[in-house]
């Protein structure tokens, strides 16, 4: 694994945002490579690898600099175009939906949850049956975290030891061991074409110093632990930088984790607990030390459309987060102008669709009084129409973006977003 990345990035140069674009693998629309070593772009040296990914840096506008980057992303199953956001089909399926409402709103890459797989049904049974891509019948790209996130969600069934994380199952009560090794394993079973090397996030803001140094360090030791035992040949590993709100922890976290033969880098502990202009912080320390990484950059957790503008603009390809769907299925659906809350009853008789022009399934037949109809009525197609117009909201957004980005024109982009609502999310 180590050969893939013979040098490792020029972590001592910053970062602008003119640097030239920087490509993992050959800068082709070819067959993956088997074998013999390729020179990307900027002269680095990379081994060949189950992914392949080029990055496309935004030019530099005279009013404010970006980092914001448009880039590709080739797997085995497909192209996934960064900046983009992956939905969250938690226990192989995203909520409400089937695979080809997921092509519909215009999804290229989702995410799985390997400790709920592992959990039920099983790696072992999803392996016998083929793959997580033919079980939930998904061809495109599919990405599996972890399970480090469950380290934090389920803080209060579970132990952490050096060795690993045992947890007190949500749905018999039994014990579960996952180790570095034990993740590694669900992840090969499982067949995704992204794997993530177990970690031990912790909230950002509400933890000591102490609490962010000995997870950040057992995250380093968990990541090379998950890079010895990885052996799947067809599957990319991700590492993830941890190192909570301090600048100097993450500095250090992110000089560890890009040091190593990683196929991409996770950027974990944020999302949680810390505001906007912490995160920011934090990206601004974490992406100028990547300026020469040719790897994928992906902000785990993150789903609202101004944290997600925010995000590009410092420099991240790749998101995930299941709060598009959720606020969906509580009602709340997203429009240029902010959210509407469908369950307010002055949408009984409103009989516009949800956003004009919006090309989902909802907006393109139905109206926000049948929607707040099936909402009262609780009708099970009230989430599955929520839930396509919020993910086609979100992926749209990216498309946009990633225009932006390829034109030079994503500063104002996001200056025009802000000013006129689009990314607002007033109160429910």
């Amino acid at each position: 694994m180590e050969g893939r990345r013979e040098h490792g990035s020029d972590l001592s140069r910053g970062g602008t945002p003119d640097s030239p674009t920087v490509i993992i693998g050959p800068d082709s629309d070819g067959p993956l490579p088997s074998s013999s070593e390729v020179v990307s772009g900027t002269g680095v040296r990379h081994m060949p690898g189950p992914i392949r990914f080029h990055a496309r840096p935004s030019t530099r506008m005279a009013i404010r600099p970006t980092r914001a980057r448009s880039g590709r992303l080739t797997t085995a199953h497909g192209v996934v175009e960064t900046p983009q956001f992956m939905p969250v089909g938690t226990n192989a399926t995203v909520k409400a939906l089937d695979p080809d409402d997921l092509r519909e709103v215009g999804a290229t890459i989702v995410l799985s949850n390997t400790y709920h797989l592992a959990l039920r049904p099983g790696h072992d049974r999803i392996a016998r049956l083929g793959g997580l891509h033919t079980f939930m019948a998904w061809d495109g790209p599919i990405l599996t975290d972890s399970g480090g996130f469950q380290v934090v969600s389920l803080g209060r069934s579970r132990t952490v030891d050096d060795d690993g994380v045992t947890f007190r199952s949500h749905l018999d009560g039994s014990l579960r061991r996952f180790t570095p090794e034990h993740s590694i394993a669900v992840q090969e079973a499982l067949g995704a074409d992204i794997a993530v090397a177990f970690d031990q996030p912790v909230p950002p803001h509400a933890s000591s110093r102490a609490e962010v140094v000995d997870a950040m360090e057992r995250t380093h030791r968990w990541a090379e632990r998950s890079l010895v035992a990885h052996g799947r040949a067809d599957q990319a590993l991700f590492g993830i930088i941890q190192g909570g709100l301090e600048p100097d922890l993450r500095e250090r976290s992110t000089r560890f984790i890009a040091d190593k033969a990683f196929d991409g880098l996770c950027i974990g502990g944020l999302a949680g607990d810390e505001t906007a202009l912490q995160r920011r912080a934090m990206l601004d320390v974490v992406v100028p030390l990547l300026v020469d990484d040719p790897r994928p950059r992906y902000l785990m957790g993150l789903g609202s459309p101004l944290d997600l503008l925010d995000a590009v603009d410092a420099g991240v390809d790749l998101f995930d987060s299941v709060l598009p769907a959720r606020v969906a299925r509580n009602g709340s659906l997203w429009v240029p102008e902010g959210r509407l809350n469908l369950r307010n009853a002055r949408f009984l008789d409103d009989g516009a669709p949800v956003q004009d022009g919006c090309r989902c399934r909802l907006c393109r037949s139905f109206s926000r009084a049948y929607l707040a109809h099936l909402f009262r009525a609780d009708e099970l197609l009230a989430y599955r129409l929520a839930t396509c117009h919020n993910l086609t909201f979100t992926l749209d957004l990216m498309a946009r973006i990633r225009s932006a980005i390829d034109a030079g024109t994503f500063p104002e982009l996001r200056r025009q977003l802000i000013a006129d609502g689009s990314s607002k999310e007033p109160a429910e």
